[in-house]
């Protein structure tokens, strides 16, 4: 059994006006009468069938009783109980159309939208719909939600209304843009050697993008061709449409069916690019590769990116580097690292070490008593600064201690020996 709300017309002294009595499912109406100083009190009463629970005191103190009655929000959207989903959907959408605060500004359809939206969020939800269903507003009661929004576009209903997408701006979303448009810009993968990355070099490329018709020179229309302004839109792109709707005649502005919202009228479009102004084109670029740069790094060739529509002008090639690793080298910035094997003997006795870098093999003194692990340094033999091969860092070497497994019988007499002296 279910509770149905009410409401009271209040005037200016405070009474309280119901309709007349009426006989609800079978039980007494109700009637309400209130004086000066009326206090109101809900009180619930139980339709389809249970006798009605009249509200009737006179009187200077009297009280007011108002019957509650349950939303019912299959009727909000206009719907049957037993609606699709899609059925739900369709309906929310015609009536947030129709009732959205931002092409109906009266106070009356803001309330209206919220109640709509209520009752969408409750029926758009398959586990909350079936609770509504089961206990009724109680069900549902508390358990929050909103309009599934993704599945509503409030873009739509500026589409309907104005033309256009989202309405940002006021009633112009159809507009005509102005000036030529520049093209997409592109991208293009290189992978670079260890060495071409540090001290740069050229590479070249071959690159596939969009050029401007040599024919028209950009334009789409054919040589010798007129352009005329549209004469069923001025030139604005845009005309403007009258639509009768509940609300009474709204304007709307649609893309003019004549230009197709460019605001001109071509005689004759070029027919080696079928008036698109471009064409697609391969070509081979070469690409200056500064010293110092670092994987994930990358280079900007201004203009050879696809050519703008219309003789706009064309976007940017973005070139992102990869750099191979050198199992030799560790990159670490402007620093270079690596390891290095020496016997115990040189360990102790000390050496020079004939150290790979990456510019040729170098001299490195390892004092006596290196322990291992210890790393020594090669000052200006690291990676070049970037755009500046004057700037380099250092060069770092890590020692590793070879301890032999197994030693000749005399080798080991010589460090019994040694062993006895320390």
């Amino acid at each position: 059994m279910r509770l149905f709300a009410l409401a009271l017309l209040l005037s200016p002294t405070g009474a309280a006006f119901l309709p007349p009595p009426a006989h609800l499912g079978g039980g007494r109406g109700v009637a309400a009468a209130a004086g000066p100083a009326a206090r109101t009190q809900a009180v619930f009463m139980h339709l389809g069938g249970g006798r009605g629970t009249a509200a009737a005191a006179a009187g200077p103190a009297a009280r007011t009783r108002a019957v509650f009655m349950e939303a019912d929000y299959y009727a909000r959207l206009g719907v049957q109980r037993s609606a699709s989903d899609k059925e739900i959907k369709n309906a929310y959408r015609k009536q947030a159309r129709q009732y959205h605060p931002d092409v109906n500004p009266s106070e009356d359809a803001k309330e209206k939208f919220q109640t709509i939206n209520e009752a969408y969020a409750v029926l758009s939800d398959e586990s909350m719909r079936a609770r509504y269903d089961q206990f009724g507003e109680a069900g549902v009661k508390g358990a929050g939600g909103a309009p599934n929004m993704q599945d509503f576009d409030l873009g739509d209903i500026f589409e309907s209304f104005f033309g256009g997408g989202g309405g940002v701006g006021g009633p112009g979303g159809a507009r005509r843009r102005s000036g030529p448009m520049q093209g997409d810009d592109l991208r293009f993968d290189l992978e670079l050697d260890f060495q071409t990355a540090l001290f740069g070099g050229e590479k070249r490329i071959r690159i596939t993008h969009l050029e401007n018709c040599g024919t028209c020179s950009g334009s789409g229309v054919a040589p010798g061709a007129s352009v005329n302004t549209c004469s069923d839109c001025g030139g604005r792109g845009s005309t403007v449409q009258v639509v009768n709707t509940i609300m009474g005649r709204l304007q709307q502005q649609v893309r003019c069916p004549t230009c197709g919202g460019t605001g001109t009228v071509v005689e004759k479009y070029c027919g080696d690019c079928d008036g698109r102004g471009v064409q697609k084109r391969s070509k081979q670029l070469t690409i200056s590769i500064p010293p110092g740069v670092e994987d994930g790094n990358r280079l900007r060739v201004r203009g050879e990116g696809d050519a703008g529509p219309k003789g706009g002008p064309s976007g940017d090639l973005y070139v992102f580097l990869s750099i191979k690793a050198d199992p030799r080298f560790r990159r670490e910035g402007m620093d270079i690292y690596t390891e290095m094997s020496v016997s115990y003997l040189d360990a102790i006795l000390g050496s020079t070490l004939r150290v790979p870098t990456v510019d040729a093999t170098v001299d490195l003194k390892m004092p006596a008593g290196t322990q291992p692990g210890t790393t020594l340094r090669i000052e200006g033999k690291g990676a070049p600064k970037l755009n500046n091969v004057n700037m380099r860092g250092s060069h770092y070497v890590k020692v590793k201690v070879e301890i032999p497994k197994s030693i000749s019988g005399e080798e080991q007499k010589l460090i019994e020996q040694l062993q006895k002296l320390r």
